[in-house]
């Protein structure tokens, strides 16, 4: 097998070198860019390199007439041994050259299209090496990286591990500061929150109710509709017997109706619901008979990060017959990688109220920021 590297400016230029020195035979192996005359490679001139082969032509007996037209020759002299031994070690040479060769193109074909796979300064790859492992998506690594290494450009002098880091602080919260409504604001009389089963809505419902009756002091109300589970009821009662605050059961729209009415007097009522499966869209129309999602009402999406990022996707999409305000991120303390967070922020353009990491209540709850979250993926102490 003759196998050769070519690098062109375009995959058609490359194509045509095949062409003309291995014939239209050859086979493509690999193909990737490469960039040149450039630091790592980056922001200069873009070529493609390509690995090609092709087989040699088989041995073919020669027919009774090509015999025919072949002149008489003396017999061949019978070489030496000196001269078998060399030509021995010129074909073993050979195997070896192309079996290194093989090896080589297995190698590349490998690392082609891995994440992480420029060499990038120890700096900058400490903080591509971050992005990689909390998932971050390739396309908004490619942007931030790209961010920064302009500035490693820009201040060739300000290259230590602490800066470039800063950098990439300051490029997660400036992509995601000007996406609105974050930190929990409560502007309306109902807050409701809905969700899928298991991700710990009652719970962090009442954590928000502490924190509007301990640091807001408002006075506040609880309403149930998650009459599917008796120990939900029961664990809703016995939060509102901590906090002292009232709770009603509603089975129904009446019943939702008629505890709004005895709750009037007060500033902010909570409202529980159901956990179902998701992927069933009757409950959220059953929410709609239940609940009065009206002028007064606010709905916040709750979420677990240690759920898969195309579910938390299906998931939010489910609930867009609802108007949904925020999201809140539930079970921080239970995962590593946060990159799934900043994914989904960033694609449906969605604030966050508040990031929960414990089952602890009142505690074990944070009001959300852009500056929260890129602590999170730089795996800092936010203060």
């Amino acid at each position: 097998m003759k196998v050769k590297k070519y690098v062109a400016s375009s995959m058609s230029e490359a194509m045509k070198k095949i062409r003309e020195e291995l014939g239209s035979e050859a086979v493509i192996l690999s193909s990737k860019p490469v960039f040149s005359n450039g630091f790592i490679g980056l922001f200069k001139k873009r070529s493609i390199e390509v690995v090609a082969a092709i087989d040699p032509p088989p041995f073919r007996q020669p027919t009774q007439k090509q015999k025919q037209k072949i002149p008489h020759k003396k017999p061949a002299e019978r070489p030496s041994v000196y001269e078998i031994k060399t030509d021995q070690k010129l074909q073993q040479t050979t195997q070896q050259e192309l079996v290194k060769d093989v090896a080589d193109i297995k190698s590349m074909i490998q690392s082609f299209g891995k994440p992480n796979s420029v060499h990038y300064p120890p700096a900058i790859q400490q903080v591509s090496n971050i992005l990689s492992e909390h998932e971050v998506s390739s396309l908004l690594q490619d942007e931030f990286l790209g961010n920064i290494i302009k500035k490693w450009h820009e201040n060739p002098g300000e290259s230590d591990v602490e800066t470039v880091n800063s950098w990439l602080e300051a490029e997660l919260v400036k992509k995601i500061s000007g996406i609105s409504n974050w930190g929990a604001q409560f502007q309306k009389k109902f807050i409701s929150f809905v969700g899928p089963t298991g991700v710990g809505k009652t719970t962090t419902l009442a954590k928000a109710a502490a924190d509007s009756i301990l640091i807001h002091n408002k006075k506040v109300a609880f309403i149930t509709t998650d009459t599917y589970r008796i120990a939900a009821i029961d664990q809703l009662k016995k939060y509102a017997e901590i906090l002292n605050v009232p709770v009603e059961v509603a089975y129904n729209l009446e019943d939702f109706k008629k505890a709004a009415e005895r709750f009037a007097d007060y500033d902010v009522i909570f409202v529980d619901t159901a956990g179902r499966n998701f992927r069933n869209q009757e409950y959220v129309e059953d929410l709609s008979r239940i609940i009065e999602f009206n002028t007064e009402m606010e709905t916040y999406l709750v979420l677990s990060l240690t759920s898969k990022e195309k579910d938390m996707d299906d998931i939010y999409h489910q609930f867009s017959l609802i108007k949904i305000k925020q999201t809140i991120f539930t079970k921080a303390d239970e995962t590593s990688t946060y990159g799934t967070m900043l994914n989904f922020i960033i694609r449906h353009q969605v604030g966050v109220a508040y990031l929960t990491n414990g089952q602890d209540v009142p505690n074990d709850i944070e009001t959300a920021s852009p500056e929260l979250i890129a602590s999170k993926i730089l795996g800092k102490q936010y203060e």
